[in-house]
């Protein structure tokens, strides 16, 4: 059984940063892609960053520039840094973990979701 576990969020005032983890265990031998998307309380979720195996990165629009999302293939982990942080960015993140080959065939993952509060 594939499993994403994420750790990083938290409170922090505006203008602040946090960085995001999300590991994904289990028998795997492939992970596609990894992301990262948002949902906030009445929104719709929504993408946030998006990295591929070779390392190509997409990223909304709301946090280009602020937001790097990394990857550590040799640890199936992703990291999302998130910097100049604000109100807006309040939402539950969820790490995404796309086309993963293990033990148990190919699926997508989702990980449990981690709260992150921006104050103003």
């Amino acid at each position: 059984q594939v499993q994403l576990v994420e750790s990083g969020g938290g409170l922090v005032q505006a203008g602040g940063s946090l960085r995001l983890s999300c590991a994904a265990s289990g028998s795997i031998f492939s992970i596609n892609a990894m992301g990262w998307y948002r949902q906030a309380p009445g929104k719709q979720r929504e993408l946030v960053a998006t990295i591929t195996s070779a390392g190509s990165t997409n990223y909304a629009g709301s946090v280009k520039g602020r937001f790097t999302i990394s990857r550590d293939n040799s640890k199936n982990t992703v990291y999302l840094q998130m910097n100049s942080l604000k109100p807006e960015d309040t939402a539950v993140y969820y790490c995404n973990a796309l086309r993963v080959r293990s033990i148990v065939g190919l699926y997508d993952y989702w990980g449990q979701g981690t709260q992150v509060t921006v104050s103003s």
